[in-house]
């Protein structure tokens, strides 16, 4: 199954939770939403979903829009961040609840369903949990049970909306590996929120990073890292150390760093300079940046620097020069990239 979104808005009174998305994606790949609290993540897959609908634009699968067409139509597995499991139901009966209901003339035969739901309960590794309620299993097995049930009606395209918000870090490691094993072997098509920036990384073909309702870049994780298309993205992403600069005749001029000049393409003014922690290099001094302290993370050096009233990490091989703490030094910030001047993305 292929998605296309096209110029989707959305409003919640007056506030634009969609501000014109447009995002494709391709049939089997899995794709993350990534971004803060309301950036518009969980509206986005709701719409796509069919349980809310847009001001304007259009959602199409496989080349159909799916205007008129009602969320029990869309052959899309929805699973929810709390699993939102029936408490009096059995772990089978939960699995079985999406072919229950189906129209009678669409309804498979009893028998098949209890076969398909021990079989997709099997698949899962919790087969022997059949019987049992959800509070007498874990957060992990919860969780295998709601994507289970997700699964029994056989979708098309698979919703995943914080899946493993209420788990803990070792569960959440494991379980993300396990779902993105599962999506490749079934052949899925998905769409995976998250705030977690590790777990879409990790997990997705490509990562859509969205900021207040828009689209910010769409890029696979590796590329995203590398070469992010904007001050939010490059922040969002990873670490970075922001530098306030001025921009004029293609040079950018970081404030407190006179010998420091980095080309740029940025238009002229207030701009600010971003670099990554292994980017920065330590020249020998003296200089305006003082060592605070370093010590060895493994294979690296983790050296804290200040310089007037900020303090920042450096990370460089352990073979790098590295002035000892009190020691003074300059800075090599030619790897930053340049970006105009905006309010902080969390201020």
């Amino acid at each position: 199954m292929s998605v296309e979104l096209r110029d989707l808005s959305k409003s919640f009174g007056g506030v634009a939770a969609l501000n014109r998305v447009s995002l494709t994606i391709a049939q089997g790949e899995f794709l993350a939403l990534l971004g803060p609290s309301g950036s518009g993540k969980t509206t986005l897959l709701r719409v796509v979903a069919g349980l809310d609908f847009v001001d304007s634009g259009d959602i199409t699968v496989d080349g159909r829009s799916m205007q008129s067409v009602p969320a029990r139509e869309r052959s899309v597995g929805f699973v929810f961040q709390h699993y939102a499991l029936f408490r009096h139901m059995t772990v089978m009966r939960n699995v079985a609840f999406g072919l229950a209901v189906q129209p009678r003339n669409r309804r498979p035969p009893a028998r098949e369903v209890r076969a398909r739901v021990q079989s997709l309960l099997d698949f899962m590794e919790i087969g022997d949990l059949a019987h049992r309620y959800p509070e007498q299993i874990s957060g992990g097995q919860r969780q295998r049970v709601a994507l289970a049930r997700a699964l029994a009606i056989e979708p098309r395209l698979l919703l995943l909306d914080e899946p493993f918000g209420a788990l803990d870090a070792k569960v959440r490691k494991s379980l993300r590996v396990w779902l993105r094993a599962l999506h490749d072997r079934m052949g899925l098509t998905s769409i995976f929120v998250t705030h977690d920036q590790a777990e879409a990384m990790e997990m997705a073909d490509r990562v859509a990073v969205l900021r207040a309702g828009r689209v910010e870049q769409v890029d696979a994780p590796a590329r995203l890292y590398a070469e992010p298309a904007s001050a939010f993205v490059h922040e969002f992403i990873g670490e970075s150390v922001r530098f306030d600069c001025i921009v004029s005749d293609g040079l950018a001029r970081i404030e407190g760093l006179p010998n420091v000049q980095i080309p740029t393409t940025c238009p002229a003014g207030q701009a600010v300079a971003l670099i990554r922690l292994h980017e920065i290099g330590l020249l020998p001094g003296p200089g305006p940046a003082r060592v605070e302290s370093r010590h060895l993370v493994g294979p690296m050096c983790r050296t804290v620097v200040a310089l007037n009233d900020d303090v920042f990490d450096v990370l460089a091989t352990e073979a790098a020069w590295a002035p000892a703490p009190g020691q003074t030094c300059n800075l090599d910030l030619s790897r930053a990239r340049i970006y105009r001047s905006e309010p902080n993305w969390d201020s």
